[in-house]
């Protein structure tokens, strides 16, 4: 797999075009102040009522209704959730971009599973850093960048990679590696190891982690740091060097306890039920329940965030985090700011 850098592209090809950022959540705020400070002409798109247009006029940016963003702009990134972006193409952008604009993406989803059909005349790409919103700001901030992920899903204009290069390179992501590939491949992974292992997985182990612990009779600050607190440590060691550079940094006895204990909770079982999800992504199977989800008013997932917010865990964790100002200080997520 090739990977291609800042001297790989071309940011005189976006600094010539007007990108219209619609949203400004975690990732548009960061796509919108990045590109800005790369020297790119940046309109926000956001509804007059949202609470996000402080935020961006705040930074400086030109905040315009959606439609008229839309309408004056060369690109067009759509930063809304999933469940609401094809209503959005629908009713803001589909008949007010300009012949030949451009519309794009930091996600397959909507492309991938046909919720969103473009017209013909548009390119059709996508820009997708790897990684959430606050850490791409963050990071472009202090110099540095996040590998992305570009695909063409419809080249109108035959320049439709040169620009999705051009893009990632403003965004920050030449700075750390720009890599090609496909909608398909990218909704597909990016949904399993949300589902599987980097939310649904970690979440699930360590409050099952937690749960047994304190069923035990061991003390639920105890539990929190033995399976929560400490996880950052882990991670960030595998992070830097993979998992061989964790083990190295652990004691014989952890690593023991990792390579004898460790298959017997994630398993054969477990591996089946990976399978089963994955499945379900290809097939479309979960994107039909996710749609069909907010279609009908989104009654389940409220109840799901609701019934999650309740773990003990949370309520232990919230008190033992006041207990470290250093956490507070050097935090990721600031939602004054985005």
């Amino acid at each position: 797999m090739q990977v291609f850098y800042d001297k790989d592209a071309d940011l005189s090809i976006i600094r010539g075009k007007t990108v219209a950022i619609i949203g400004y959540g975690s990732q548009g705020h960061a796509h919108a102040n990045n590109l800005k400070e790369s020297g790119v002409n940046v309109i926000v798109g956001l509804r007059n009522s949202s609470s996000s247009v402080a935020k961006a006029e705040k930074s400086g940016l030109t905040v315009k209704p959606v439609n008229e963003a839309a309408a004056e702009a060369d690109v067009v990134m759509v930063l809304v959730p999933d469940e609401l972006q094809a209503k959005l193409y629908e009713d803001e952008l589909k008949g007010n971009m300009k012949q030949g604009a451009a519309l794009a993406f930091a996600h397959g989803f909507n492309i991938h599973f046909g919720y969103i059909k473009p017209r013909e005349d548009m390119d059709v790409f996508m820009v997708a850093p790897k990684g959430p919103g606050h850490l791409v700001r963050s990071t472009y901030v202090a110099g540095g960048g996040v590998p992305t992920l570009i695909a063409v899903h419809q080249d109108a204009t035959g320049n439709a990679r040169d620009i999705a290069m051009s893009y990632a390179s403003a965004n920050g992501g030449g700075r750390a590696g720009i890599i090609e590939t496909s909608f398909r491949e990218e909704t597909e992974t990016d949904l399993f190891g949300e589902q599987a292992v980097l939310c649904g997985g970690a979440t699930s182990l360590v409050m099952a982690g937690y749960e047994t612990l304190v069923e035990a009779g061991y003390a639920p600050e105890m539990a929190y740091f033995e399976c929560l607190h400490e996880l950052k440590l882990i991670v960030d060691l595998m992070y830097e060097g993979g998992i061989a550079n964790m083990r190295y940094s652990i004691s014989n006895t952890a690593e023991f306890g990792d390579l004898t204990r460790g298959p017997r909770i994630v398993n054969e079982q477990t591996k089946a039920e990976m399978r089963k999800i994955l499945k379900e992504i290809q097939s479309g199977d979960f994107a039909r329940e996710w749609m069909d989800e907010n279609a009908t008013g989104g009654k389940r997932f409220p109840e799901l965030r609701e019934g999650a917010a309740k773990h003990g865990i949370e309520e232990v964790g919230t008190r033992l985090r006041s207990m470290m100002p250093w956490i507070d200080a050097s935090k990721i997520v600031d939602k004054s700011v985005n």
